[in-house]
């Protein structure tokens, strides 16, 4: 029997204390480094999430409105500018508890196929490789849904969801579509993923940012977890 799909978005609600908490913690989001390469990366020793997707997702605008920043992440009119991992501090001053990364876009055709190829190493190895990454936030838009990049990005991280890590698929662009469809949109796209977990958003409408900032706080502060007042980064030595 098929079960009747919950509706897109529900009527508003007052944000919580542990809402409020979260949305001031990601505001407390700063430039940590850029890195071309993995070796360039510093070693964490805190929960890293990163946000990967099409050149074309909104990764950047969706980390700028989370993060309630304008200019954080750089956020260019041309898909694909970003050929960097871009690395942001989260937590209170003189303290780090979280480590968000924005991740070159794929796919986009404007990029010289040499370039594409590159990033698209440069991002799977990271996902693939780093041991501090403990989700992932992959972007994508509701009206295309999974593309088969998205699909083969999600095949290729199966042993590390596998193995724990988290994922999020982040339906951007949600003011595009109207409630029956994105309630459509939803649907499909749980069943594509296979797992993790689904969010419509809206940067315009600032649809899901309350939701998401909770999620990735949840993720980042399991319940039970120590706390500390001493900065926990570690930068590699090369």
């Amino acid at each position: 029997m098929s079960q009747t799909p919950a509706p897109a978005s529900a009527a508003p609600s007052s944000p919580t204390s542990e809402d409020r908490a979260a949305l001031a913690w990601m505001h407390t989001a700063r430039f940590l480094t850029t890195a071309s390469t993995l070796n360039q990366l510093p070693t964490v020793t805190v929960p890293e999430i990163a946000f990967v997707g099409r050149s074309n997702a909104g990764k950047s605008t969706a980390i700028n409105t989370l993060t309630q920043q304008r200019q954080l992440a750089f956020a260019s009119k041309k898909p694909g500018r970003t050929q960097h991992i871009n690395l942001f501090a989260l937590g209170k001053q003189g303290v780090t508890d979280a480590v968000l990364a924005d991740l070159p876009g794929y796919g986009y055709a404007a990029v010289s196929r040499e370039d594409k190829l590159r990033w698209q190493r440069v991002m799977l190895n990271y996902l693939v490789q780093r041991e501090s990454l403990s989700a992932f936030v992959l972007l994508c838009d509701p009206r295309l849904g999974l593309t088969e990049l998205d699909e083969a990005l999600l095949d290729a991280l199966r042993p590390r969801v596998q193995a724990g890590l988290r994922f999020l698929v982040l339906l951007t662009k949600a003011d595009k579509l109207a409630r029956a469809e994105q309630a459509k949109a939803l649907s499909i796209v749980r069943l594509q993923a296979g797992g993790g977990e689904v969010r419509l958003f809206s940067a315009l409408k600032k649809q899901g940012v309350t939701e998401v900032a909770h999620l990735l706080w949840q993720w980042t502060h399991p319940a039970g977890a120590a706390t500390t007042d001493e900065p926990t980064l570690v930068t590699q030595v090369p």
